[in-house]
């Protein structure tokens, strides 16, 4: 059992959350009781993971999509309030870390969707130096969309570059498309991220750089997970994650 406070100030820490210029608050989003001792992970805090919590008997809640976001209107109705009202009647802690998530060099999204595949990040790019890059060993686009489509349970969309050897892998998972561009410049041979926009199909044909859309959610699974076993093991707690099912 920890304190909400005592919670807050370890995840604040272990991710740095005060570095980043994001998009919305990260750290503790809406207070619950004060003592903790269970907690659930997931991607989104959606109401199907505030009512799984509940179910679970949870006494926080740690996502990587929070409630707030810059350029909402502010008003609690429709589905805010139904959050909220769950998260509040419930006394449940939300606790959310979006970019800070992303970019721990051992526990968040990137570093670990990168150990699902063995890959190994020797330098980084992009804004805020968010993406990963490092070597690849993949005999083809073919094998390597294959292996990761086993590995993440879903269908890739993969658009084929000039055909060169795959030597040098950049990521950044969720909707990082617009980093394609800067990862073409740090010498990329293959682009991984959740998804794709109009514009990335033509760059790939043009720059002769691969590009993989392999989800939203399903590259975001990972660094939670991380960061919640490493909170609990560090102040005692329980912990599990529950995982919303997202086409996205």
């Amino acid at each position: 059992m920890t304190h909400r406070k005592d919670l807050a100030r370890h995840l604040d820490t272990l991710l740095d959350a005060q570095r980043f210029k994001d998009y919305g608050p990260n750290g503790l989003q809406v207070e619950g009781r004060d003592e903790i001792r269970h907690v659930v992970c997931g991607v989104t805090a959606s109401l199907a993971l505030i009512d799984a919590a509940i179910e679970a008997r949870a006494d926080a809640i740690l996502v990587h999509h929070g409630l707030f976001w810059r350029g909402q209107d502010g008003r609690v109705t429709g589905w805010m309030k139904q959050r909220l009202a769950k998260l509040l009647a419930h006394e449940i802690n939300l606790f959310a870390y979006h970019l800070p998530l992303d970019a721990h060099p051992e526990l968040g999204n990137n570093a670990q969707l990168g150990r699902q595949f063995g890959w190994r990040a020797d330098g980084r790019f992009g804004d805020q130096d968010l993406g990963f890059i490092g070597p690849l060993d993949a005999a083809s686009l073919e094998a390597l969309t294959a292996k990761m489509s086993g590995v993440l349970g879903r269908q890739l969309v993969a658009v084929p570059g000039d055909g060169r050897p795959l030597r040098r892998v950049a990521w950044c998972t969720g909707g990082a498309q617009g980093f394609f561009e800067a990862a073409i410049a740090a010498g990329a041979d293959v682009y991984v991220t959740g998804e794709i926009s109009e514009p990335q199909a033509h760059y790939a044909a043009e720059t002769g750089v691969a590009y993989i859309a392999a989800g939203h959610h399903a590259t975001e699974r990972y660094g939670v997970q991380a960061v919640a076993a490493q909170a609990a093991a560090e102040l005692g707690l329980s912990q599990q994650f529950i995982d919303i099912a997202n086409p996205a």
